[in-house]
């Protein structure tokens, strides 16, 4: 398994479209996503990410320290923290708040907004993406404030231009199906921004997503990723990708920031804290899956990561979703 796709699986990535918008210039608004946004579609997740898809016309994107950016028809604009940020037809406007504009939908279809000052025309569509939030998340913590992907380009894009405005009118329909169309392609949208932004970065660029970029650094990525219990060695690593030892270690520190054998530990316990999170396994069982030999040495490693022991961590995660669930 290649180690983007390992990192999409253990987060839980999951998607839908929320919000159709049409402005007219002059207009600038002030928005972030909320939990409430995503209503029913939202399903547990706790990281929230947005994104907007340009349908027609343009408009500026800027997020808070960031510079000015124009995004146009066939592009998609994603916010992976979800910062509050501006848009609009111009930015030195004063914004206003999409929450005192946005028309709910009362059947379940998407929110909508009218507004501006009735000159040129932008129309776009607001999702989201959520996930199991995650502490040292590799791809998270390495994505930028703001990431575009111009749909305009490549068969691919076309595609999924085509496909996203497609299902956007689908679900103004009300057809069956529809919900679940808006997510997975909100899903792909998102992985294939990544795999753009992987590709055009540049050679002297450092960071989780560029060793991706690297073949061998990448390859010694996919290997802990798809035998994350296995007994690594840094020597048998760099058999593996064809590296002496200091090659790789250098190679590897250099681009991800700290050495292979200390990547695999933190991403075991990321991997136990999923497996506690979402399913019933014991400890014991938990422990033996992500590579430890004993339950009392994933506890200690548990413990220095997340800074209580692993039951006490499960029980306080049950306990709030048990408040959740009774609306406390």
């Amino acid at each position: 398994m290649d180690a983007l796709s390992d990192v999409l699986r253990v987060i839980h990535l999951k998607g839908g479209i929320f919000l159709k918008a049409v402005f007219t210039a002059p207009w600038c608004v002030s928005t972030q996503l909320r939990a409430e946004d995503c209503g029913l579609m939202l399903d547990g997740a706790e990281q929230l990410m947005l994104f907007h898809y340009v349908v027609e016309g343009r408009l500026m994107a800027q997020t808070p320290n960031g510079p000015p950016v124009q995004i146009e028809a066939g592009e998609v604009v994603i916010l992976p923290h979800n910062h509050q940020h501006l848009l609009g037809s111009h930015l030195e406007l004063a914004p206003v708040a999409t929450k005192n504009i946005v028309q709910n939908s009362r059947d379940g279809g998407l929110h909508t907004i009218h507004h501006g000052g009735g000159g040129e025309q932008t129309r776009f569509v607001c999702g989201f993406l959520g996930c199991d939030r995650m502490s040292g998340n590799p791809l998270l913590d390495a994505l930028p404030p703001l990431l575009r992907f111009d749909t305009r380009q490549g068969s691919v894009g076309a595609w999924m231009r085509s496909s996203v405005e497609f299902a956007a009118q689908e679900i103004t329909s009300g057809r069956a199906g529809s919900e679940t169309m808006l997510a997975k392609l909100s899903e792909l949208l998102f992985v294939e921004a990544i795999r753009h932004y992987i590709e055009d970065a540049p050679d002297a660029q450092t960071g989780w997503l560029a060793g991706l970029k690297d073949p061998f650094v990448s390859r010694a990525l996919s290997l802990l990723h798809g035998r994350v219990a296995g007994e690594w060695t840094v020597d048998e690593l760099g058999r593996e990708v064809g590296l002496s030892r200091s090659a790789l270690a250098d190679r590897f520190t250099r681009l991800i920031g700290e050495p292979p054998m200390r990547y695999l530990a933190r991403w075991r316990i990321r991997v136990a804290a999923n497996r506690l999170r979402n399913s019933e396994a014991s400890l014991a069982q938990v422990a033996e899956e992500v590579g430890y030999e004993s339950e009392a040495a994933f506890n200690r490693a548990f413990k220095r990561n997340f800074g209580v022991p692993p039951a006490t961590w499960r029980r306080s995660l049950s306990a709030s979703k048990s408040t959740l669930v009774r609306g406390g």
